[in-house]
């Protein structure tokens, strides 16, 4: 099966594609390579998979409808994980028209693509847990939740991708799921997120900026748990014309304070800590459900946040060399 994989170079793309690539898969990966971090790591992510002859990385916007349309044409890939997107809560208060291009038209684009090539049987794609808005000590998010209240540009975006989803599916016949992302961490991760900025900041000796004073709270995922549940729905398509949408998340919900003293641990060093009110955009809490990805595959989570955060560690210091 030849499966096209968009945001190839970033931290959950680059690991899909490495679990599809060593059960044997051809994979052609897609990615323009952008700065909003650094673009060496998502070289190096890149230069890992492009050792496996079955990798073909093709530098491209997804925004670019009628380059990606025709890639996905000339490949006869039979199946599309749409993992492209603009990032980030906060920059998107700085920089919304950067969410314009890549999250909407971007979104629209992979649809077209996929709605046009005959040899595509199904698009995965990524959402977001921010679409869920901002909630506390409401329990777990279910799918079947009110999802009308986002409280950044970024989920908006997430939103949307999901209804323009549901629109293509009934119109066109397509199979397409979408997967709600719950703070995705661990080796290889994306450098903008709080837990490896704390890392970088605890290990230069400079104080770290702790929002919401603490209180927030996380469901920390750890990235192989992520993959899990993307091949998973991959290996259990849905039928043409159904649009789905599952929670991938580790179901148990840990405070950032106690992310900071396992990452402190961790790192054989303590925090000065700068306590600061929630930033706009934030939520106080994500926590998934994740019951109908347990049904679809039977999803199951492993990795503790206890586990999870020193496999993170042990990678940064050998990846840095320090």
């Amino acid at each position: 099966m030849t499966v096209i994989v968009t945001g190839a170079a970033g931290f959950i793309g680059a690991a899909v594609s490495a679990r599809l690539l060593a059960r044997g898969e051809t994979v052609v990966g897609v990615d323009e390579f952008n700065a909003y971090y650094d673009p060496a790591l998502k070289s190096a992510r890149a230069a890992r998979l492009e050792a496996d002859p079955s990798f073909r990385m093709v530098r491209m916007d997804v925004a670019d409808a009628p380059a990606f349309a025709e890639l996905v044409q000339s490949s006869g890939a039979t199946g599309v994980i749409h993992l492209a997107a603009q990032a980030g809560v906060r920059y998107s208060i700085e920089n919304p028209f950067a969410y314009e291009r890549s999250n909407l038209a971007g979104h629209l684009s992979v649809l077209e693509a996929c709605r046009a090539a005959a040899s595509v049987r199904q698009l995965v794609y990524a959402s977001s847990s921010s679409v869920y808005g901002d909630r506390r000590g409401s329990g777990a998010f279910r799918e079947d939740d009110p999802v009308d209240a986002p409280v950044s540009l970024y989920a908006a975006t997430k939103r949307s991708g999901e209804l323009m989803s549901q629109t293509y599916a009934h119109l066109y016949g397509l199979a397409v799921s979408g997967l709600r992302f719950f703070t995705v961490y661990g080796p290889w991760g994306r450098p903008d997120m709080a837990y490896f900025g704390f890392t970088e900041k605890i290990l230069a000796g400079q104080p770290i900026e702790v929002f919401g004073e603490g209180r927030m709270a996380r469901d920390f995922t750890f990235i192989d748990d992520i993959v899990d549940g993307v091949i998973g729905v991959l290996d259990h398509p849905g039928d043409k014309g159904a649009h789905r949408i599952f929670n991938i998340g580790d179901n148990r919900p840990v405070g950032l304070m106690r992310m900071i003293e396992i990452l402190e641990q961790a790192l054989g060093k303590t925090a000065e800590k700068i306590m600061l009110p929630m930033q706009p955009g934030d939520v106080s809490e994500t926590f998934a459900d994740i019951s109908r990805l347990q049904t679809l595959c039977g999803y199951a989570p492993k990795v503790t946040l206890e586990e999870g955060i020193p496999r993170f560690v042990a990678w940064r210091r050998a990846y840095s060399g320090s």
